[in-house]
């Protein structure tokens, strides 16, 4: 494909390791290059503003999920029949058979189970001296609800975490981190054909309401193994993120921390500003449907463009001092659960996950303090952390 020579280019590779890691100075070139800005390596469009990644994810008759959000084509491929790679009646139906248990009027049904999980995390953290933020809180979370909403079998669960990780991996364009994941998310798809031909899903689960909507013609039942995962990876992935990413920045920021602790009424405020300065999910892409234009740049038909989700969230142009982590900032508009039809279905449940253990740790933690060196995963699609060494500080201790 012919690209104006006057659009903008940027020959960085995005999808590097060192640009998985630090990404933010690459996004604010982005930022500055323009509007909509070429990638060759990729040979997407780069939206990295805020304004016009609002209008893309808005826009869903011209800018398309059905062709895949995927930068490769075997991901793409495979992604298909999933509510993220689906548009217009499809996405809607797809999407009322999973989502109407992930309303916040379902959810309250639940709220009192997980709110007595993230109890029962932090007080097992707080037995002992130093702990992992990621693997001892972050993770113990979701896990201990997630695959039972699903309805995912028991026995398949202790590769759910590495299954996850690498279906968002596998997405990005190729290269060797999406070459290296290809294995692990070929084992969930498998995993899960073999949960679909066995009918294995737990009782009155999200699981089961697919086959119920298969069975009801609904949908398509060569859809059913796709459909469960569609919403169990991001379901893990994105909320361990965000829980590790608010035990980071409040180690980080101990007036913040404190600020909670004396009105947890912050807390649903704090949620949003992690992740917003921390987006979980760095980009989705879309194909357009025709001609069109993003900001003044002319976008051809059949392009894919690139939507960076935690590019926009730290636009200076939208955000006052966008780098500085702050809990009293109204940041409820942040892209970080995306936007329109394909906004996270999922993000009352992350909401209500990351919500409860910061109101447990609150309740019980005066300081949250780093304890080693951070380690960031290198995953081409999700942005958290894979080590978090912290010490917690029981709010009934008091140091000399």
């Amino acid at each position: 494909m012919a690209v104006d020579i006057s659009i903008p280019r940027y020959r960085e590779n995005l999808f590097s390791t060192e640009a998985i890691l630090d990404p933010y100075p690459h996004y604010a070139a982005l930022r500055a290059a323009g509007p909509a800005v070429w990638l060759p390596r990729q040979r997407v469009f780069a939206i990295s503003r805020y304004a016009e990644c609002k209008t893309v994810l808005r826009d869903d008759a011209t800018f398309l999920s059905g062709c895949g959000v995927s930068l490769n084509p075997v991901a793409n491929r495979l992604g298909r029949g999933t509510t993220l790679n689906s548009d217009a009646e499809e996405h809607a139906t797809k999407r009322f058979v999973l989502a109407h248990r992930l309303t916040p009027k379902a959810l309250r049904e639940v709220t009192e189970t997980i709110e007595r999980f993230a109890d029962s995390v932090v007080d097992t953290a707080l037995a002992s001296n130093r702990i992992d933020g990621v693997d001892d809180l972050a993770t113990a979370l979701p896990l201990s609800v997630v695959p039972d909403l699903i309805g995912w079998p028991h026995d398949g669960r202790a590769e759910l975490l590495r299954w996850a990780g690498a279906t968002f991996d596998s997405m990005g364009p190729i290269n060797r981190h999406s070459v290296g994941a290809a294995k692990a998310a070929a084992e969930m798809l498998a995993f899960a054909r073999r949960i679909a031909r066995d009918r294995s899903v737990l009782d009155d689960s999200m699981g089961s309401d697919v086959f119920r909507a298969a069975d009801e013609g609904m949908i398509d039942k060569k859809s059913c193994p796709a459909l469960m995962i569609d919403y169990l990876a991001p379901s893990l992935d994105t909320t361990i993120g965000a829980i590790s990413s608010a035990l980071y920045l409040f180690a980080q920021n101990p007036t913040q921390w404190r600020a909670v602790r004396s009105d947890p009424g912050l807390i649903p405020r704090a949620v949003n500003e992690v992740v917003r300065i921390e987006s979980p999910l760095r980009a989705f892409s879309r194909t357009a449907a025709r001609d069109t234009d993003i900001g003044g740049v002319k976008i051809p038909g059949g392009s894919r463009v690139l939507v960076l989700f935690a590019s926009a969230n730290r636009d200076p142009t939208e955000w006052d001092e966008p780098e500085s982590f702050d809990i009293t900032r109204d940041a409820a508009r942040q892209l970080g659960f995306g936007w329109g039809v394909h906004g996270c279905a999922g993000r009352t449940l992350a909401r209500l996950e990351t919500t409860s253990m910061l109101r447990a740790l609150a309740d019980r933690v005066e300081r949250i303090e780093l304890a080693g060196t951070p380690k960031w995963g290198v995953n081409n699609i999700i942005r958290r952390l894979e080590r978090l060494p912290l010490e917690l500080v029981p709010a009934d201790r008091r140091r000399a």
